[in-house]
């Protein structure tokens, strides 16, 4: 049987077979990439801190919706990158007695947005005012979630899980490699906001390992959270001075925004994939219908362990993609404002329709007409964590600012950065976002409406029970990472860890291109991809890697397995 190893692992066993000229079909054997084990519970962020964090809760006796909270709080101080206070996110809960639900703390356009805010009077779209400066900002939702979430589901008192978070921003913490790059990476983004310059950029002084990094500010911030909850941030103090930031640099958010702002509870989306449940995150997230819908036309085929990476393997999951991300375009937008043909993309039948179109041939993306979905009625920056607890509640959360560290942007006196959200929306239907995503009039631009997200947080069930907790950050590839790992473990029975470090491919539909890190397409099958007319591209600047994903592993047993992807420096943490 087939053997698949971690991506170090596969990139050694290459080179090997590259040095010996192997010409036999001999197996080279290697040691298999093992996950972090735990009986009690787990933990999985992009951060070892927030990690270490909301183990702490769990063992306290705190629930998994309580330590996601803590790890949500903490991450805004410890992974600036897409961890925020400033920002939006999405939450899917799985509870002990059965019960998924869905929350939807995605940002939202202000009140004086408008259909053509972003076009110059030719109705040409202008791209800086959507993702630069205060006018890309949307109304941020992150502290409304959390605390929504914490009071309705988790089990301990807001001060006792924020703690953690004021006494990190406050005291400071030392600053790992990973992160000393990549603060220093944007330093020159800073430089235009002296708020994030003295913060972000240490003015000017570029930051070392060890450093110890603080910020006071943001440790205040958190503590008028602390002490009077959702007020703490929409109204007094820190309302007042985002407000006054929003008014020195231009920007549309006003009080009468945050009054306004509501997280919304909903129903996740529910599919099935070869007898397994698929709870993820209905729209104004694009990824749960997708990966459902994805993987409803990937059941029509029946792959053996061989298949993986190869071209059979890759054709099928490619031609999904193309037709689910066109679907998208056309299709998905914020649920309260737009119609979204829901139950027609969820339907068996209408994947069904789609895969009968796929031949032995690439289909041309100009070929890929709108659809109709509805016939079939039936009755790069973000992050993701993952957290399972001893009673069996399991949460999946994924958070952003939209761009790294968002629009570079600081709240003076508040210490917390803001997000560029709102070149999330079709500014102009068919001009492709900062991620090279297309949208439609499904996803314009309307007040208070919140702007369409890839963001996938999923939860697959056994016998109704969690079996694996994912989800990645990675702009438009979300939904494809968060595909791969669950097919890796389902179709293709890798542990957790194996699933997560294999090598990923992607394709959006438009550009017209199959993207694929190192090693995913062997040259063999690179040339069969080529002969059925696919173009394929390495990693560029736009995906520079496809995704970061976190992931749990509950297995029959009750043993809980985390992994961390490699291509970041999270970790799993259990106890």
């Amino acid at each position: 049987m087939t053997k698949f190893y971690s991506l170090k692992r596969i990139t050694v066993i290459i080179l090997l077979i590259s040095l010996l000229l192997l010409s036999s079909n001999e197996i080279v054997e290697a040691e298999t990439a093992q996950p972090v084990r735990a009986k009690n519970g787990m933990v999985v962020t992009a951060s070892d801190i927030a990690s270490k964090i909301g183990v702490e809760i769990l063992k306290k006796g705190g629930n998994a919706v309580d330590a996601a909270v803590a790890v949500g709080f903490a991450l805004a101080v410890t992974y600036p990158f897409a961890g925020n206070i400033g920002g939006g996110g999405f939450m899917v809960i799985h509870l002990k007695d059965g019960t998924n639900t869905a929350i939807d703390y995605r940002e939202k356009a202000p009140l004086s947005a408008s259909r053509d805010m972003y076009l110059d009077k030719n109705g040409n779209y202008i791209s800086s005012m959507s993702k630069e400066g205060v006018t890309s900002v949307g109304v941020p939702g992150s502290v409304a979630g959390l605390i929504y979430a914490l009071k309705k589901y988790g089990t301990m008192p807001l001060n006792e899980v924020i703690q953690p978070a004021i006494n990190l921003a406050v005291k400071g913490w030392r600053l790992d490699d990973a992160s000393v790059k990549s603060l220093n990476q944007f330093a020159n983004d800073f430089k235009k906001y002296p708020a994030a310059y003295k913060i972000y950029a240490n003015n000017g002084k570029p930051f070392k390992e060890g450093d110890l990094f603080v910020q006071k500010d943001l440790g205040w911030a958190l503590n008028q959270i602390k002490e009077k909850g959702v007020e703490g941030f929409y109204k007094g103090k820190v309302a007042s001075l985002l407000i006054k930031t929003m008014k020195e640099y231009g920007g549309y958010i006003t009080q009468a925004d945050l009054d306004k702002y509501k997280p919304v509870e909903r129903k996740p989306i529910i599919g099935t994939y070869r007898g397994y449940e698929i709870v993820s995150m209905p729209p104004s997230s694009s990824g749960g219908i997708a990966l459902v819908e994805l993987l409803n036309i990937l059941e029509n085929y029946k792959f053996k362990p061989e298949d993986w990476g190869g071209s059979y393997y890759i054709h099928a999951l490619v031609e999904a993609m193309k037709y689910v991300y066109a679907d998208r375009t056309n299709y998905l937008g914020d649920e309260d404002f737009y119609p979204v043909p829901k139950k027609g993309l969820l339907s068996k039948e209408y994947a069904k329709s789609i895969f009968e179109k796929i031949t032995d041939k690439a289909t041309p993306a100009d070929e890929i007409k709108k659809t109709n979905p509805i016939k079939y009625n039936e009755s790069n920056e973000t992050t993701h964590y993952s957290i399972y607890d001893k009673q069996g509640n399991a949460v999946s959360v994924t958070t952003t600012l939209n761009s790294a560290y968002g629009n570079k942007m600081v709240v003076n006196g508040a210490g917390f950065l803001l997000n560029n959200e709102m070149d999330d929306f079709s500014a102009k239907p068919g001009v492709p976002n900062q991620f090279g995503l297309r949208g439609s009039e499904a996803n314009s631009i309307q007040p208070e409406k919140r702007m369409l997200s890839s963001m996938t947080p999923t939860i697959v069930l056994k016998n109704n029970k969690p079996y694996i907790i994912i989800g990645s950050p990675g702009g438009s590839t979300i939904i494809t990472v968060v595909l791969q790992v669950i097919m890796n473990c389902i179709d293709f029975n890798m542990n957790i860890q194996e699933a997560i470090d294999a090598p990923r491919i992607h394709d959006q539909w438009l550009p017209d291109m199959i993207y694929h890190e190192k090693f995913a397409i062997n040259p063999d099958t690179k040339e069969k991809l080529i002969k059925m007319g696919y173009k394929l591209s390495d990693l560029n600047k736009t995906f520079p890697i496809i995704g970061k994903a976190e992931g749990i592993m509950i297995d029959k047993d009750g043993i809980i397995y985390g992994a961390a992807d490699p291509r970041g420096s999270g970790t799993a943490e259990g106890y």
